[in-house]
């Protein structure tokens, strides 16, 4: 299911890239814009894990640098019968998480500077279990997918504002002022929406994963309120918009407006669904 779930979003957005470029370039345009989409398939399904992790500064470190971290990981991944994923840290202080790769056996996982300060270790590895959950449910890879596509259409929208400052050479992207407008405006929107599809539903299956998984459901709670309130005080505003849905929280939280589009369901109802499965757990 996740296969073909996959193939449909490479399919939209693919879509959307080649109405773009029919729109500034007629059919050239179009069939320009078809190479690229295929490279961008093409490349986000074999390098997603690679580019993820570099658009997000992630940096890899060794045993030795970070030993408790490779413990909790390589102990939840043995529970999980999953191969021990690489471990990376993002030198932020804003407190946040993500996983991503193709399948299990090419899975990352990266942690902020901040979120390790801020969790006890038991909440570090609920947080930890929750980014192995996205592991062991296979929706790493259509997340990642999600993320580096979004970031190629928010490029495409970014080139369009260009041609609306210095125009095209054929004068076609002055011809319908409205759909020009309109192109730009949806395109962030529609790949926004698309992300926001395959991730909440995610959030809330990770969630009860990583749960069952270090068995302690409040735990996890615990550590989603902490980086919820972390995030209010320090958001984590250098974090890349494209890959928004592949972190544990929102990189920022932003107003009303931009919450509608939110990849992530709200933190309060991760919370309370935690603590409906923490209680069924004692009953």
């Amino acid at each position: 299911m996740n296969f073909l779930k996959t193939i449909l979003l490479l399919g939209i957005l693919s879509g959307f890239m080649i109405a773009i470029g029919n729109y500034f370039g007629g059919q050239q345009g179009m069939i320009i814009a078809l190479i690229f989409a295929l490279i961008t398939n093409v490349v986000s399904f074999w390098f997603s894990a690679p580019l993820a992790l570099k658009m997000s500064g992630a940096q890899p470190v060794e045993r030795s640098q970070a030993p408790e971290l490779y413990a909790i990981v390589e102990t939840l991944a043995q529970r999980a019968n999953l191969p021990v994923p690489t471990i990376h840290i993002i030198p932020s202080q804003a407190a946040n998480a993500f996983a991503t790769g193709r399948d299990p056996k090419h899975s990352a996982i990266a942690v902020t500077e901040g979120i390790m300060r801020i969790l006890d270790r038991d909440e570090l590895i609920s947080v930890l279990a929750h980014e192995l959950g996205h592991v062991r449910n296979r929706d790493i890879l259509i997340t990642t997918i999600a993320a580096v596509m979004a970031g190629a259409i928010i490029a495409l929208a970014q080139f369009a504002q260009q041609q609306a400052l210095y125009g095209s050479r054929d004068g076609q992207a002055n011809r319908n002022p409205i759909a020009f407008f309109l192109l730009i405006l949806l395109a962030p929107i529609a790949a926004s929406l698309v992300q926001l599809a395959v991730s909440r539903t995610r959030e809330f299956e990770a969630d009860a994963t990583g749960a069952r998984m270090c068995k302690e459901p409040l735990e996890l709670a615990s550590a989603l309120e902490k980086v919820d309130q972390a995030s209010k005080v320090v958001p984590f505003t250098e974090a890349n918009p494209a890959l928004s849905s592949l972190y544990i929280m929102k990189p920022d939280p932003g107003n009303w407006c931009a919450n509608l589009f939110s990849t992530h369901p709200s933190t309060a109802e991760r919370i309370a669904r935690l603590e409906k499965m923490a209680q069924s757990q004692l009953s």
